[in-house]
């Protein structure tokens, strides 16, 4: 985050390129909402604003919902939504730290805002910037998401990147065909895991994916691949794949996989079991969704063994509950009346021809957070309840007292 605002302070500080943007003359901006530079410069150009959050519902930089304790776990807890007494202390205690989290992250942006921004800089802090969204599209959907209440300027729209498979290249196929009813598995364990050092997990991988009987599809930049690592006959490092295609094919038998949010709705679209193996971020809280909703199971990358690895993938690929649960969400996801792109397309369009989203917005958002708690009901009802009793107990000791005085004289 202290990156990302440093990159905010030189775009807007950049006078050619903020004269070009504001001659443009917007109508409405969508934003990356996990940015908050993106606010500012939003905010700096005068539109109005929807903000498209890349995760989850309840993920860390995004508007706070109305969300029970009791049953919605907070950003980080890696709570599934049924939750015992522990669970729900751990989920309290989550609650109470994320708005220190935010602030800390908002601090690195504050004076950004207040340099570029002058007047302009809410002296709420970014809050205000949040609040002022005209629509929060969320990146999910309640095939993957828990149950949860919503407001009026929420729209889910998970599912942006799925659509029907395409016929893969003929080198591909002919690769596939060579594993029969086997099938393959589709590895892919984002960008990061190739620029970091990790070589104890790719021994323990390669050597487990050497068990079994499938194909392994990895996408890691082979130019990176470890030199003292040789890869099993049944591995294919490629650089790049189609992700959408390769789970779209009907040979397709598991997708291992970090958990990023997109990666596990397409999984979702297709109805592929999910193997997550996490390595940061949001993906912790993202595959605990995944096998709570019977798509797959969830190993922790320093808890992997190549015994471990092959025993996971052979009960994914055979216990039929996996597929049988991958069908079911995906028969979930797909029923929407709306597609995820026209809907977002229809609400923005909506937003436009309504001149805003005044009308979604709630007067909460406007409220401080102890009229939202009604800590103030709260103290007036305290001071109405126990005045009486005050009063009675301070005429009462003064009674008392005198009674007492009288005594000893």
């Amino acid at each position: 985050m202290g990156h990302l605002s440093y990159q905010c302070d030189r775009l807007l500080g950049d006078g050619e390129m903020m004269a070009f943007l504001q001659g443009e003359r917007y109508d409405i901006a969508i934003l990356d909402a996990f940015n908050p530079c993106s606010f500012i410069l939003a905010r700096k150009l005068g539109v109005y604003y929807v903000a498209f959050y890349p995760g989850t519902l309840n993920g860390p930089l995004s508007i706070a919902l109305p969300s029970p304790l009791s049953c919605v776990p907070v950003f980080n807890s890696q709570l599934s939504d049924h939750m015992d007494l522990l669970d729900r202390a751990k989920n309290l205690l989550y609650s109470l730290l994320a708005p220190i989290g935010q602030e800390l992250v908002w601090s690195k942006f504050r004076e950004v805002a207040e340099r570029h921004l002058g007047s302009g800089s809410p002296p709420g802090g970014l809050e205000e910037f949040y609040h002022g969204a005209e629509l929060w599209a969320f990146n999910t959907d309640f095939s993957l998401e828990f149950p949860q209440p919503l407001m009026p300027y929420t729209v889910l729209v998970g599912g942006l990147l799925n659509k029907p498979a395409k016929p893969l290249d003929q080198d591909l196929e002919l690769w596939i065909s060579g594993y029969g009813e086997a099938g393959f598995i589709v590895v892919t364990l984002g960008s990061m895991v190739s620029s970091v050092s990790v070589d104890r997990l790719l021994v323990d991988l390669t050597a487990g994916f050497s068990r079994v009987p499938q194909g392994v599809i990895w996408r890691y930049d082979p130019e990176r691949w470890p030199s003292h690592l040789d890869t099993p006959p049944n591995l294919r490092l490629v650089d790049w794949l189609p992700l959408n295609d390769l789970l779209g094919h009907p040979k397709a038998r598991l997708f291992i996989t970090h958990g990023g949010q997109n990666s596990l709705l397409q999984a979702v679209y297709h109805a592929v079991p999910v193997l997550g193996i996490p390595l940061f971020g949001d993906q912790f809280d993202n595959v605990v969704r995944a096998e709570a909703k019977g798509l797959g199971v969830t190993i922790s990358p320093t808890h992997i063994t190549r015994e471990l690895l092959s025993s996971t993938i052979h009960t994914l690929t055979q216990d039929n509950r996996f597929k049988s649960s991958a069908l079911s969400l995906s028969r979930i996801h797909r029923s929407h009346p709306v597609p995820p792109g026209l809907r977002l397309t229809q609400w923005v369009e909506h937003i436009l021809h309504s001149g805003g989203g005044t009308h979604l917005r709630p007067i909460s958002l406007t409220q401080s957070w102890y009229q939202r708690c009604l800590l103030d009901v709260v103290l007036l009802f305290s001071l109405v309840l126990l005045g009486p009793v005050v009063l009675c107990w301070a005429l009462c000791r003064s009674r008392n007292s005198r009674v007492e005085h009288k005594k000893l004289q």
